[in-house]
């Protein structure tokens, strides 16, 4: 017999329950995923709300926390001056770290595009070092670094030059650090390339037809057309630059006098040298919010220099 809408009893009670089978196998897909989601709450979600809480409280894991309002935040900017210190360290790292980064990654996956006999292996020698424990490398440097004997003052004494103290000397300790990031741009490099190879033959060769000198097709017509993976490699340079941490814990523990205290440096200091926890959780929220705002500034900007195919 149908019902009113026409309808076998049937079919209308399929359609408002779901079956045995797909019910089976909703809970065997909660069950796949239950790893992830129980990892994502107990080491993700739960931290993140945590930290927030901790931040407006005095806590130093020994004792119980206690409620302090505002007073870490308050004290952060009104009476630390460490935080300042580390702040434009931190600023002073990412300005010329992510623009040089970028224009240096560009260049060498330029170079790595062309057409050479032997091109895998020197793909393979620029992303080396990516691949090195950062600790290792970060050794590797302070022994390069070395103003006495280090190999880098040693090539310039060749040239009768005098080489700077560089770890050792608060006006060189920043740029030796970016310095030694540049060695490393062989991720990004890799990401570059492959938007390269991504840009289509045909407007090159219309390009040649016009006449374009190899510096007319490398503004007009590969920077546009890889303008999307430039974006993503800003942004992850970005956020990668605020949090800048194992290279200064290894090589100068935020010295010479604090010139390479860098922010992420000086959070951990608060967190498991001193042991304030509730303080490293405010200057992590601060920490976070700037980060938001920078990538925020970023995306603002993308709709004037990104391009992306099919939009006009």
């Amino acid at each position: 017999m149908a019902t009113s809408n026409g309808l076998d009893p049937s079919v209308a009670a399929q359609h408002k329950e779901p079956s045995r089978m797909s019910r089976r196998n909703r809970w065997i897909g909660y069950l796949f995923i239950a790893p992830w989601l129980v990892g994502f709450l107990v080491f993700g979600l739960y931290p993140f709300l945590a930290s927030l809480f901790y931040s407006f409280t005095s806590y130093d894991i020994f004792t119980p926390a206690r409620w302090f309002g505002l007073h870490n935040y308050t004290h952060l900017f009104a009476h630390d001056p460490l935080f300042w210190t580390s702040l434009w360290n931190t600023l002073y790292y990412t300005i010329f770290m992510v623009p040089i980064g970028a224009v240096i990654g560009i260049i060498i996956a330029l170079i790595l595009n062309m057409k050479v006999k032997g091109m895998a292996g020197y793909r393979t020698i620029y992303y080396l070092p990516t691949i090195l424990p950062m600790v290792a490398s970060s050794i590797l440097w302070i022994w390069l670094f070395n103003p006495s004997f280090g190999i880098i003052n040693s090539l310039l004494r060749l040239v009768h030059i005098h080489g700077p103290g560089w770890l050792f000397d608060p006006n060189w300790v920043k740029p030796s650090m970016i310095i030694m990031s540049l060695w490393g741009v062989g991720g990004t490099v890799i990401i570059y390339l492959a938007g390269l190879q991504d840009v289509p033959q045909e407007l090159y060769e219309s390009a040649d037809l016009d006449g374009a000198k190899w510096y007319h097709k490398i503004r007009y017509v590969t920077l546009p057309m890889i303008s999307p993976v430039i974006f993503f490699n800003v942004i992850m340079g970005l956020i990668g630059s605020f949090q800048y941490f194992t290279q200064a814990f290894v090589m100068t523990q935020g010295g010479p006098d604090n010139s390479s205290l860098f922010y992420a440096l000086y959070l951990y200091q608060q967190a498991f040298q001193y042991f304030h926890m509730g303080y490293a959780s405010a200057m992590a929220w601060v920490l976070f919010v700037i980060i938001l705002l920078a990538t925020l500034l970023v995306f603002r900007t993308s709709a004037k220099w990104v391009y992306y195919g099919g939009e006009r």
